[in-house]
């Protein structure tokens, strides 16, 4: 069973999206998506300072079984990323909320946050 936790948004492309305050929020793969790539062996973050714009690919993710973007769930720049999955790409797979975020966005337009799925509707998308 898949893990979705109740604090986070989600796309329909498998990412989550946590607002952290000050108009930033924290992204990366699901749980349902980690588990579908298998085992990750390779991450391309964005560069700090990128424009993210949502919908758009800002990172890749490559596993033993495929390799996918990651999309970003909202617009605005990338102002952190987390520069240990370039050693430890497992922290997706093994805590993909928490060790395995990919990257700190300040968002252009917070209200785009407001298209995203709450965790109800992750779950029932899962579902479907």
């Amino acid at each position: 069973m898949d893990t979705v936790k109740d604090d986070l948004y989600y796309t329909e492309d498998h990412e989550w999206l946590e607002i952290i305050g000050d108009g930033k929020a924290r992204f990366g793969l699901s749980d349902h998506a980690q588990a579908e790539m298998t085992e990750v062996v390779f991450v391309e973050l964005p560069a700090v300072g990128d424009i993210a714009v949502k919908g758009k690919g800002i990172a890749i993710v490559e596993s033993v079984k495929t390799v996918s973007d990651v999309f970003s769930p909202v617009s605005g720049e990338i102002v952190e990323t987390n520069a240990e999955l370039e050693d430890d790409t497992q922290w997706i797979n093994e805590s993909p909320y928490e060790q395995g975020w990919i990257a700190t966005i300040m968002m252009s337009d917070p209200s785009e946050v407001d298209s995203l799925m709450d965790a109800d509707s992750y779950r029932t998308f899962l579902s479907a």
